[in-house]
């Protein structure tokens, strides 16, 4: 449910991006339904399958700057174990990249944010997310909205490599660059975003069935 007076903000708001959104999306080759994103990091791989149903501005605008190869070279920058890993908008080296436009807020889809789920980070400005992202390593309805405020948007969820994330959760942090904490003492790369194609999400899918069926012949040999 959006915030009273909300509604007309956010058409304006869509009015104003109406040239722009499309064509990203378009770009993107995002039609709708459930894209799947590898993320390949200096801690391993996880994939998130995102909801271009429930969120189809965050999907569409998220999976452009994937195939624009936005995120390769950007790092985790804010870890913190209990709550959140947040990333994809610094280099190596701190610096801050440019030239992601901002999304609109779809906090009221009804995706809460809970551990495993990807959202957007954002400012106190309910549609300033641009490129930041982050895993929800914990369950944070507190950042779900109310009748009365904005959410962060969840636009998916980790269906792969969960214990990638739990790797980076332990990561021993402190300050770094211009962050006064949080940051991982030595740099948590993601070395490179790729959108799975359907014949890649097929293959996996198989690879997976033959593990699963080769552990139960082991387990029943055994026994």
């Amino acid at each position: 449910m959006f915030p009273r007076g909300a509604l007309a903000t956010l058409m304006c708001i869509l009015l104003t991006i109406a040239g722009q959104t499309p064509a990203r999306a378009q770009s993107a080759g995002l039609i709708g339904g459930y894209p799947q994103i590898l993320m390949e990091t200096s801690e391993g791989e996880f994939i998130v399958e995102l909801d271009a149903r429930r969120a189809p501005l965050t999907a569409s605008h998220f999976v452009a700057l994937v195939h624009e190869g936005f995120y390769d070279g950007t790092i985790f920058h804010r870890v913190i174990g209990t709550f959140v890993a947040q990333g994809g908008s610094h280099t190596i080296d701190y610096r801050a990249k440019e030239g992601a436009p901002a999304v609109v807020n779809e906090s009221g889809n009804g995706l809460s944010n809970q551990r495993g789920t990807i959202a957007m980070a954002r400012t106190d400005d309910p549609h300033s997310a641009t490129a930041s992202f982050y895993i929800n390593l914990a369950d944070n309805s507190r950042l779900d909205p109310r009748p009365d405020r904005w959410g962060y948007t969840v636009f998916g969820q980790v269906i792969e490599g969960m214990e990638t994330l739990d790797r980076i959760a332990a990561a021993p942090t402190g300050p770094g660059g211009p962050f006064a904490e949080d940051v991982p003492a030595l740099p948590i790369v993601i070395k490179r975003a790729t959108r799975l194609s359907q014949a890649e999400i097929a293959e996996r899918a198989k690879a997976a069935l033959e593990a699963a069926e080769a552990d139960l012949e082991a387990l029943q040999d055994s026994e």
